[in-house]
């Protein structure tokens, strides 16, 4: 039964959808679904000494679909397609200047905690979507499961954190938060920016793409400095 492909697909759907009912009982920030059901899913695993191997069979088709539903952010940019244009230079560099800042500070980061040149290259596509960082880490020779979880682990961090940050700094256009969110935090915290507004939403599916392809021009150079 554990072997089926039904089994990492279901354990993994209902898991999610219980940190969703959890999110809307419990009206907090701290409370993410992708965590809830991540945590759910190790423990379930391990209670019932089921394989990662077996979960994986079923749980390929999820992963399989991170990238259509990434290209499907594109659906609230086309509706906002005036507030691109009207922003443009300052979309850009934004997430220009974000996408620096995450490479040199991974860089730094990593020199100053001694982590060898192996787990600097894995980190370093954290801060873009799964479906262009893996393929990164593949290319430099990196650990796919370090970056998978580097790049989980900040998506949820930024949805988390986004909504205190954004309230501290004031920061309240709908075009500069979402922007800072999608580039900061991918995929994950899009799912936060889309709660926010469409606008949002749409920014900060702009940023993702935005920031995959600049940083894919990027890490070339930055390996050599690490």
């Amino acid at each position: 039964m554990f072997s089926s492909p039904y089994f990492g697909l279901i354990l993994s759907a209902s898991t999610y959808g219980f940190g969703m009912y959890l999110k809307k009982k419990i009206k907090s920030p701290l409370i993410n679904p992708l965590l809830i059901s991540i945590a759910l899913c190790i423990i379930f695993l391990k209670t019932f000494n089921i394989s990662y191997e077996d979960y994986e069979v079923g749980g390929r088709y999820i992963s399989f679909m991170i990238a259509p539903a990434t290209v499907a952010l594109v659906v609230p940019l086309y509706h906002n397609l005036d507030k691109l244009l009207n922003n443009l230079v300052p979309i850009i560099m934004g997430i220009l200047s974000g996408s620096v800042v995450a490479l040199v500070s991974i860089i730094i980061l990593c020199k100053l905690f001694g982590l060898s040149e192996f787990i600097t290259i894995s980190l370093l596509p954290q801060s873009i979507t799964t479906a262009i960082g893996i393929p990164l880490c593949e290319e430099y020779g990196g650990s796919i499961a370090v970056t998978a979880m580097s790049i989980v682990i900040r998506g949820i961090i930024g949805a988390v954190s986004a909504p205190i940050i954004l309230k501290i700094f004031g920061i309240k256009d709908k075009v500069a938060v979402g922007i800072s969110i999608g580039t900061a935090s991918h995929a994950v915290g899009t799912s936060k920016a889309v709660e926010l507004g469409e606008i949002e939403g749409a920014m900060s599916g702009l940023s993702i793409a935005i920031a995959g392809i600049i940083t894919v021009f990027l890490i070339p150079l930055m390996v050599k400095f690490i």
